[in-house]
């Protein structure tokens, strides 16, 4: 049974702000985003402490296991407890048997900055571990690319109020958005992501995975981990992200916006629409 946190973990808090707009100072009120110390625990110990908008955390907490390799299935979290503290939350998590013997050897206590994927992190083979290899997945065209990141804007109901969370959205051409999660942490929201196509039993194979910010190395981990063939940011990635995607196999699309993108690693699954030169040829490699 979960305990759900109370009206002090809500999402988004109203505050009292004063402005200089148009050459004045004027008082009112602003939505913000909440940021809630959220500490992840296994049988029994504590694993992380993330900075997290507390919202969906039950599929962070499902997102994050499975990410973290701390998990292969869903199915070996044996229950998930949403606990409500004074400071905090913690998601109360029992594995079974022979997972919780493996997290014992590499349980670790830390306090991460918001969305911080690589905090307690001891060493660097651990931070530089090789992504999954995703499955070849499905191809996309040009304008099929270009209305997946446009119609991200519309689901961000936390955004829309505050202009201060990332996202994170799966896509379909079938479905268009399928699920969107948001957090003050952009790999908190991709986390979340994860954890809802998992207890879902959805796969990511046959779609795009679609994010508000730039790519580093643990986002292209994560979304290795959930089997993604193909991620779109709006931003840059960093070279080191670019590296482990391509070795991957994964197609990073990033600096997406209103005028076009640009393709950096596996640019086969990417296809010219009809007209825009050969139809179906497929773009040429821009690595």
């Amino acid at each position: 049974m979960l305990k759900r946190p109370s009206k002090m973990h809500q999402p988004i808090r109203i505050v009292d702000r004063s402005g200089w707009r148009n050459g004045r100072f004027e008082d009112g009120v602003r939505a913000v985003p909440e940021e809630t110390a959220v500490a992840l625990t296994y049988n029994g110990g504590t694993y992380a402490v993330m900075m997290a908008t507390p919202q969906d955390l039950e599929e962070f907490a499902v997102g994050f296991s499975l990410s973290e390799g701390i998990v292969q299935s869903p199915d070996e979290i044996c229950s998930i407890e949403v606990i409500a503290l004074d400071d905090g939350i913690e998601l109360r998590m029992w594995l079974s048997p022979a997972r919780a013997e493996l997290i014992s050897a590499r349980r670790r206590q830390i306090a991460g900055p918001t969305g911080c994927g690589l905090c307690g992190v001891d060493s660097i083979a651990q931070a530089l571990r090789p992504a999954a290899i995703v499955p070849n997945g499905g191809h996309f065209s040009q304008a099929e690319v270009m209305a997946a990141m446009q119609s991200i804007a519309a689901q961000q109901e936390i955004n829309i109020k505050t202009r201060a969370v990332h996202a994170a959205g799966f896509w379909t051409p079938a479905r268009g958005i399928v699920a969107l999660r948001e957090d003050v942490g952009r790999h908190n929201a991709l986390d979340k992501l994860c954890g809802t196509l998992a207890l879902a039993r959805l796969s990511a194979s046959d779609g795009m995975v679609l994010l508000t910010s730039r790519v580093s190395v643990e986002m292209v981990q994560k979304g290795a981990s959930l089997g993604a063939p193909v991620m779109v940011a709006v931003s840059a990635p960093t070279a080191l992200a670019v590296r482990m995607a391509d070795a991957a196999g994964i197609t990073l699309v990033a600096v997406a916006r209103a005028d076009g993108f640009e393709i950096f690693t596996h640019p086969g699954r990417i296809t010219a629409d009809a007209g825009v030169g050969e139809t179906n040829k497929e773009i040429e490699d821009v690595a």
